[in-house]
């Protein structure tokens, strides 16, 4: 398969499908962390029309966490904008060709916006015995089964103190779950 997964940094997701043989991408404003000839670091919606036949979306959710809505008040262009740019991977938007599409969030806003989400994982189910609900919504995907049930539920990313990578490491695709996404839909 050709995938793209778009809004990634890591190479998490890439690499997990590329050990599976797929022909997979990554692409980011930001370099990859995983050094790669496989990574776009462009803006994804000018490369989402090159034939894809899975796309792994991860908006970012600053303007879009339920975890600052404290804060939406004061940032309304800017949540417009994070709207508009998540509904772009649905059947709205510029992704609506691509036959398999999982956009990923945490739990916010895009469940008034878009709809309510396939389904909501976290990374206990999956090796890490840690709590980060992340909703995915899935196009002709099935929805992911658990891979490893551990024991464990630390809140390492909510108590994450503030940093300058604070950001990067919240939106790192922790790698069982990554792993399970090569798996069960490639």
């Amino acid at each position: 398969m050709k995938v793209l997964v778009a809004c990634e940094f890591s190479g998490m997701v890439r690499e997990a499908f590329r050990a599976k043989g797929h022909d997979a991408w990554s692409c980011d404003l930001l370099p990859t962390e995983i050094p790669s000839d496989k990574h776009y670091v462009n803006d994804v919606m000018d490369v989402v029309q090159e034939g894809w036949d899975l796309i792994i979306a991860h908006p970012p959710y600053t303007h879009l966490a339920v975890s600052g809505a404290r804060w939406f008040k004061n940032k309304k262009e800017e949540q417009k904008e994070a709207i508009s740019f998540f509904l772009q991977f649905t059947n709205y938007g510029k992704c609506c060709n691509i036959p398999k599409v999982c956009i990923e969030n945490p739990i916010g806003i895009m469940s008034r916006y878009y709809k309510k989400p396939s389904q909501i994982i976290q990374p206990w189910q999956f090796g890490h015995g840690e709590t980060k609900a992340t909703c995915l919504w899935l196009k002709n995907l099935p929805k992911l089964q658990p891979t490893n049930i551990v024991e464990g539920r630390e809140q390492r990313i909510h108590k994450m103190p503030p940093s300058p990578d604070r950001r990067k490491e919240r939106s790192r695709t922790y790698q069982g779950i990554a792993n399970a996404m090569a798996e069960q839909w490639g």
